[in-house]
Order: structure tokens, then sequence, then C-alpha cells
């Protein structure tokens, strides 16, 4: 539970249009397979008054579309995370662009739908990190458990670029397959200065979770990355399909300890990403 007056800031939440934008993710068997505007977002913010759009379509048609969302939001939208293809010869151009509108923050490839596990790290992908790093734009890193063991090469080659970890890396929840998740993660908090964001964990567990099913990664990334670089996200909407924005936001409420709350529902997404 916040104290009176203390805001949270949302710092992973989505929109969408299906047929305007490629999602190739989103299958049509899944109940989120329609339309999200912040017209369905806005009942459910309850004391949430900042959020970060995040990318969810590997095309910049649809991160254009994303600016001219946040900057119709009447301040909701602090902050885009966009999409840029990191291995075009142009990527620095468009990195270049990108770094022009103030509200985008940072790019975000979609890493854990690509095969090759490697692929942050290959050498024609260094220039567009590079850019990032010179505009003072972050990377987001949809990263999944087998990602965690690159992250320290990839932060010590471009030790200047700032990253945040979405989802946790998504650890296997519902399999109770901690380890090696706990292990790898645990290592890149302590040998890099990496973020990390407190969001997708209930679509990692079983549908009927309870607070005790996320308590032992929620702890963990806590333990590791300390509240002052941790920070909360909804992942609405996807979060509907592990029960909601509202279930996940209490859950979290009450499952960070009350010194921490302050930094992780609010400050660190301000300070990360320049809010």
């Amino acid at each position: 539970m916040t104290t009176a007056g203390q805001k949270i800031v949302d710092a992973h939440q989505h929109v969408w249009r299906i047929g305007c934008h490629d999602y190739p993710w989103l299958g049509r068997e899944l109940a989120i397979h329609r339309d999200y505007e912040l017209a369905d977002l806005r009942p459910l913010l309850g004391d949430i008054d900042a959020t970060v759009l995040v990318q969810a379509s590997p095309t910049s048609a649809e991160t254009r579309w994303l600016i001219d969302v946040a900057l119709s939001s009447e301040g909701l939208v602090r902050g885009v995370v966009g999409w840029v293809d990191l291995a075009a010869r142009d990527a620095g151009e468009a990195i270049a662009e990108l770094a022009t509108h103030t509200i985008v923050k940072g790019v975000r490839p979609m890493i854990g739908f690509i095969e090759e596990t490697g692929w942050i790290l290959r050498p024609e992908l260094a220039p567009a990190l590079e850019a990032l790093a010179h505009h003072g734009l972050r990377l987001d890193v949809a990263a999944r458990p087998r990602h965690l063991p690159l992250l320290r090469e990839l932060a010590q080659r471009h030790p200047s670029l700032a990253l945040v970890i979405d989802h946790g890396a998504k650890p296997t929840i519902a399999a109770g397959a901690f380890e090696p998740w706990a292990r790898d993660i645990a290592r890149v908090a302590r040998e890099t200065r990496c973020f990390c964001k407190l969001s997708g964990l209930t679509t990692e567990a079983r549908p009927d979770w309870r607070d005790d099913d996320l308590k032992p990664c929620l702890e963990h990334l806590l333990d590791c990355f300390g509240p002052d670089r941790l920070m909360w996200g909804s992942d609405w909407p996807v979060v509907d399909l592990a029960g909601g924005m509202t279930r996940w936001r209490e859950a979290a409420l009450r499952l960070v300890p009350a010194q921490a709350r302050a930094a992780v529902m609010h400050d660190t997404a301000v300070a990360f990403y320049d809010l």
C-alpha cells in the first residue's frame, strides 16, 4: 500500500492497434488480440500518475505512432521506448533522429523472439549501441534466462550505455525453476550497472498465482539490484493474461517492503528514464 499522496510510475506499459502495425507475437488465440488504447488504461490507473510506453512491434512506424500517443496523453506518458533496426546501415541516423524527440527515452530490440541467443553481441550492432549511448538513450533488454550470461559482456563492451532488463528476465515461476536464473541474474546485478524491471512476473506464474508464488523471485530481484536499481512496471495489457493490472499492482505493494516502496514504485523509474 502506498502512503497518502505517494504516486506510482508504471515503467512498462503498451498500446497497440492490430491491423495498423505488425505484432508477430500476438496470436489470434490470445485474449488480448484486440486494440488497446490509453483510454482503456485510464480507468485502471488508480494512484499511477505517469507511465513509460514501450514498443510492441519491431517497426519504426509503430514507434512514430507511440510518440504521437505520448504527446497527446495530457502528461500521462512521460517516456517512450521505441524500436530501431540496430543492424541497419543507417541505424545511427535513425537513432539521432529519435533522440530529437525528448519524449523518447530509449529503444528495445525484441531479443526474446530472436532465435540466436547471442544476437545482441554481433559486431555489426556495436555502432548502433554506441550511438544510443552517445545520444543519451537507454537500451531495454527484453532478456530471457538464456541471455543473462551475455549481459555482463554487453555491459563491458558499452560501459556508457544505460541498460535495463525487462521483466526480471522472465524467470519460469510456474515450473519452479529458480536456478540457474537466480544465480545468473545475481551475477549480472553484482558485476554490471544494469537496472531491472519488476514486471512480467505474473505471466510466468500459474494462472491462479498467489503472492507466495511471486515472492521468491521478487525478493531475489530486490536483494540483487536493491531498490535504487529496481522499478515496477505493469506490462499492461499483457498482464491481463494473468489476473490483470490491479491485481499485480496490489500484490507488488504487499510484497515490496515499505522502506523500498517509494524507490521501486516511483523514484527509480524517474531517475533511470529521466522522466
